[in-house]
């Protein structure tokens, strides 16, 4: 998406005049224009100097963003932030007050009030009326952009707000005019009656008091359009200016701009890490908090990446530059959130078609409203009131600004908090969502094996359990085995040397500790060459039922105890399950994992619906069936999950998660924890809803207020509207609807109290817990059968299951092959795998040799299965398996 700044625009109509002209250009496939921020989003392949030149057709200034050829720097993007309205309207309204308050005691204070006047003004109406044309003509001279704005937006064909206030302002100055003149036709003739009654059809205190509330207006909008965009100039504000390098041996500090990606750079104690980087030297504590919203230091060392903007605490580091730039996360956060505020929300297009008609049609009521009163038999000055008063009193800004302001307001809460959402299509969805579905490793869980429970027979402590296993597992490479590492590292265990170390594929392993014989794994190898106690034997039955791998340790033939290994779910997920089911939406778990692993951790998630079994290209299918049910949004971190994401209505992508992940999501949360996903979805339901209330008051104000200015109630109560009231009423809708919209930095995005729970209308009964088993076939489809609507009508369900089993066939001669019909299944048994991580370990072995992606290992079944475009060379299967541990006993391909 190419960015472009756009001028002169005043109201609503401008901005649909802008996408209106430049859609036209051939080669634009979207257009966006953010009246909120001056800018415009389009794509498409139309050149830059196409789209400037149609914007000035329409009447507007346009410049492309960086078009010198630089990319736009952080601090050049601040400053096109910078509010440079305000300080210029405010000059303005001093002078243009200054005017008016002299205007006011001529045509108020002397005529209502009697208020003296210098001697020679006695009797000298004529005198008064120049004055006050004076003052007047000056107040227009100081508000000119109004007229220069509003005339060329008419010559255009395009009015705009600036219009209406301008042939407000202009009618009441040109009546009074023509009123002066006519009052010395009278003075001439010497008909006092007739010079008095044309003194009080003056309306150059309209004229320019129209003008100055207006800019009083003007101007408080612009001071709430500046604080809308607060969270964005924060962040920029983050970007370090400087950075300390170190070039031929020597510390020396460059501009940020002059650090490239290679760079040396260090940080000391309280300083910003200027650019993303990976620390080489030194360790510290640092704040990311500017990032990810969290406030607790993270702990670095050396090999740990860092990231610009945040803040080194405590230690002296050393770094190498990674990413430089626009590519640093501060940029690329900052351009997430610029993005969004250039993007449109769906619901903002019913104030773009009401704008697109506004202004004519309210010129078109004016006009009308003024004949209809010189045709009742009022005079010209009463009909001319009642036409001006419709003019000045309605407001396409407020329409205008309804929605845009909102989306900047809860776009900058989100990236406060560490949620980023890419769009305000994203934004205004996700609050839309009726069901989840969440990967589990990485999303619900920690992605990471961990020890959870150490269990040591009768007269072995846990100290010696875990030292004796720290001493077997350390050669080991299995996954399993990093747990009990990092396990025994974190109590400051010591490994003692063993020797004769072995690993058994598929059992476990063996080695020497001086004269003693160690072995360790599965309670199948371990029960051959020592003595399991039931009571153990059924711990470790306990531990597998709960998704666990229970690894049993022995010493010279007696049994030490057993060690648990699991994927634990993150602290903060179920509570996060809970909080988006309280919102009325059904959870789905998605894994890979067998049926056991998934049922355990499922219920200990809490989520209504557990699919186990899923091929990486299953994902996609399921979120499209799921779609069939109502709006989806996934939830995943890796780069199986990116189809998924991007098949689902919203992509939510954990931040810890991969490059690709994030680049195929919606939403971005930061601080990769679960809890964020109801966060972003509260989010977005309380912007939508200030957007509904926006729009509300801002279409109430003009239905209410039009036919009051044209004076519909007269008749009936007597209600009239002052022209000079109606500028003031116009000039405080937009900043009624501004500041409403930044009661949104109040929002408390975490909090789940006032939740509403939204009533669900899709079709899926909560069933805690069941599983369903995903194979090639049958993954596509299970999302429309599980939990369907169930009834008593014995053909109908015969009917459903026949077509379930067709989709089921076709899928199974369809998926994942050519047009040519050449895909390969091939089936590997293989020996070894033990758990989960084992499956993991095949699948990123045989995806890495032969580039496949659709690979599912089973260490239940001892199978590993995946599709090839042609027949493999079994042999290569053997070795690749067999260099991640594992052995081939059988290989079938058909």
């Amino acid at each position: 998406m190419e960015q472009y700044n756009v001028t002169g625009m005043s109201c609503a109509a401008c901005s649909a005049r802008v996408e209106k002209a430049v859609n036209k250009v051939p080669g634009v496939t979207s257009c966006s224009v953010s009246l909120l921020t001056n800018s415009m989003g389009v794509e498409g392949t139309a050149s830059a100097s196409a789209i400037v030149s149609a914007v000035e057709e329409a009447g507007y200034g346009c410049s492309l963003k960086g078009a010198s050829g630089q990319t736009e720097s952080v601090s050049d993007a601040e400053k096109a932030l910078e509010d440079h309205e305000t300080p210029l309207l405010r000059k303005r309204l001093i002078a243009s007050v200054g005017f008016l308050l002299v205007l006011m005691y001529f045509s108020m204070g002397h005529m209502m009030w009697g208020w003296p006047l210098p001697s020679w003004f006695d009797g000298n109406h004529i005198a008064m009326g120049l004055v006050q044309l004076l003052l007047a003509g000056i107040v227009m001279v100081i508000n000119q952009k109004f007229f220069i704005s509003g005339f060329r937006s008419l010559w255009h064909r395009s009015p705009n707000m600036d219009t209406l206030v301008a042939l407000g302002s202009m009618a009441s100055f040109v009546w009074s005019v023509y009123a002066l003149f006519a009052m010395t036709r009278a003075q001439v003739d010497g008909n006092s009656e007739l010079v008095m009654h044309y003194m009080m059809e003056f309306y150059f205190e309209s004229a320019a008091m129209i003008l100055t509330l207006i800019t009083v207006g003007k101007m408080l909008e612009a001071r709430s359009k500046g604080k809308t965009t607060d969270a964005l100039k924060g962040l920029m504000k983050l970007a370090p200016k400087t950075a300390v390098v170190i070039r031929n041996g020597q510390e020396a500090t460059v501009p940020i701009d002059q650090v490239v990606k290679g760079d040396t750079f260090v940080v000391r104690p309280g300083e910003n890490i200027p650019v993303d980087g990976v620390i080489i030297e030194g360790s510290s504590a640092v704040n990311e908090s500017a990032l990810t919203g969290e406030s607790i230091p993270v702990d670095k060392a050396a090999g740990d990446l860092v990231s610009a903007a945040t803040v080194n605490q405590s230690g002296f580091i050393k770094c190498e530059a990674t990413r430089v730039g626009e590519d640093t996360t501060l940029s690329q956060i900052i351009k997430m959130v610029s993005d969004a505020a250039a993007t449109k929300a769906p619901i903002a297009k019913i104030a773009d078609r009401v704008s697109s008609v506004f202004v004519p049609a309210v010129i078109t009521i004016a006009i009308i409203t003024t004949i209809v009163w010189l045709l009742t038999g009022h005079e010209a000055g009463y009909a001319l009131a009642r036409g001006i008063s419709v003019l000045v009193i309605s407001c396409p800004c407020a329409l205008g600004l309804a929605t845009p302001v909102a989306i900047m307001v809860g776009n900058g809460m989100g990236a406060k908090n560490g949620i980023l959402f890419k769009t305000a299509v994203s934004l205004e969805e996700a609050g839309k969502v009726q069901i989840v579905a969440l990967d589990k490793t990485g999303t619900i869980t920690n992605g990471q094996p961990e020890v959870t429970d150490i269990l040591p027979a009768d007269d072995v402590s846990e100290n010696d359990l875990l030292t004796l296993a720290y001493a077997l597992e350390k050669k080991s490479e299995h996954p399993l085995a990093k747990a009990i590492l990092e396990k025994a590292a974190s109590l400051g265990l010591t490994a003692q040397e063993v020797t004769e170390f072995q690993a058994l594929p598929g059992n476990g392993l063996s080695a020497k500790l001086g004269a003693s014989t160690l072995i360790g794994g599965s309670m199948k190898y371990i029960s051959t060459l020592a003595a399991v106690s039931p009571s153990l034997m059924n711990q470790a039955e306990k531990l597998a039922e709960a998704g666990k791998t229970p690894l049993l340790f022995a010493k010279d033939g007696k049994l030490l105890g057993i060690i648990a290994v699991a994927d634990v779910i993150k602290p903060d997920s179920a509570q996060a399950v809970k909080e988006l089911q309280n919102m009325g939406i059904h959870v789905v778990m998605l894994t890979g994992d067998n049926k056991r692993t998934a049922r355990a951790i499922g219920a200990q998630a809490g989520v209504d619906q557990v699919i186990a079994g899923v091929l990486p290209d299953g994902k996609e299918s399921v979120i499209r069936s799921l779609k069939e049910k109502g709006k989806v949004a996934m939830v995943g971190d890796g780069i199986n999950d990116a189809p998924a994401l991007t098949r689902a209505d919203i992509g939510i992508a954990i931040g810890a998660g991969t490059d690709v992940a994030i680049d195929a999501a919606d939403i971005v949360l930061m601080k990769s924890q679960l809890s964020d996903v109801p966060a972003a979805i509260r989010m977005s339901r309380a912007t939508l809803r200030n957007i509904h209330e926006n729009l509300f008051w801002a279409f109430f104000y003009n239905v209410i207020g039009i036919p009051l200015a044209a004076g519909v109630w007269i008749p009936i109560f007597g209600w009239t509207l002052n022209p000079m009231f109606g500028a003031a009423a116009m000039s405080l809708s937009s900043f009624c609807v501004v500041t409403n919209a930044l009661r949104l930095n109040l929002f408390k995005i975490h909090d789940a109290v006032k939740d509403k729970k939204v009533k669900n209308p899709v079709s899926i009964e909560s069933n805690s817990g069941n599983i369903a088993d995903f194979s090639e076939a049958s993954s596509a489809v299970f999302s429309k059968s599980f939990n369907a609507d169930k009834t008593s009508d014995a053909e109908q369900t015969i009917n459903n299951s026949c077509k379930l089993l067709n989709e089921c066939s076709d899928i199974n001669n369809n998926t994942n092959k050519k047009e040519n019909n050449t895909m390969v299944k091939v089936t590997v048994n293989v020996t070894g795998m033990m758990c989960g991580h084992c499956e993991a370990h095949v699948n990123k072995a045989i995806q890495e040799a032969f580039g496949v992606q659709d690979v599912v290992s089973s260490h239940d079944a001892g199978t590993t299965i995946f599709s090839a475009p042609e027949k493999v060379d079994e042999d290569k299967i053997r070795q690749v398996i067999k260099d991640a541990g594992y052995e081939v006993t059988g290989i079938t391909q058909e």
